[in-house]
């Protein structure tokens, strides 16, 4: 009985092995630790639910509205504790420009070993939330929307797929690694709710669509 019990041990630690490794092959290396959080689906849902619901005007829009990239600390601009925070082994010279290091891109599951390979993205882009609402703001309050490390709205990502993206919002674009689309769309919500950003009708019913489903 002690070796058998002991064989059951060891084929059920066997099991829960190989499900953690398909896990992890589902999700990618450290696939949402690196940005901040979410919030849960349901409370997306809600969130979703309360966002004014208008169509989009770009008259005006200039990047340049949106200051960055800001010093956070020492000699460390946004988009340098942004490929710190979410790289592996990052190594970064006096200047805090990183050297080398390692970054796993959630959109689309590649890894990259040169910064220069990577895009910071704003998760709501910087014209999107011009035309959602932010024209009206304050340019601290643009350059705060544009350097936000608090809430799930920078992230490194593989540079061609960010320029990919663009200006799109999830009715015409979303990570094409689906392991990870209820982090973005949840994640999407949570900073136009958080920043009183609307949605347009097409960009509430593909949100609505995802998360029914998250």
């Amino acid at each position: 009985m002690p070796k058998l019990y002991a064989r059951r041990r060891l084929s059920i630690l066997a099991a829960l092995t190989g499900l953690l490794g398909t896990v992890g092959l589902l999700n990618g290396p450290n696939a949402s630790a690196a940005l901040p959080t979410p919030v849960s689906a349901s409370t997306a849902r809600g969130y979703l639910a309360s966002l004014t619901v208008a169509a989009e005007n770009r008259t005006g829009y200039s990047r340049d509205l949106f200051p960055l990239w800001i010093t956070v600390s020492g000699t460390c601009n946004t988009r340098e504790t942004v490929l710190k925070r979410d790289g592996t082994n990052v190594v970064t010279d006096s200047s805090c420009a990183a050297t080398s290091g390692s970054w796993y891109s959630p959109y689309d599951g590649a890894t990259w070993t040169a910064a220069s390979d990577l895009d910071i993205d704003h998760l709501v882009p910087l014209a999107e939330a011009w035309d959602s609402g932010a024209s009206k703001w304050t340019t601290s309050r643009r350059q705060a929307f544009a350097n936000d490390l608090t809430r799930p709205q920078l992230l490194a990502v593989t540079d061609n797929v960010n320029q990919a993206k663009g200006d799109q919002d999830p009715a015409t674009w979303v990570p094409s690694r689906s392991a990870y689309l209820c982090t973005y769309v949840r994640a999407w919500v949570q900073v136009k709710y958080y920043y009183g950003l609307s949605v347009d009708s097409a960009e509430k019913s593909a949100l609505q669509g995802y998360l029914a489903n998250c």
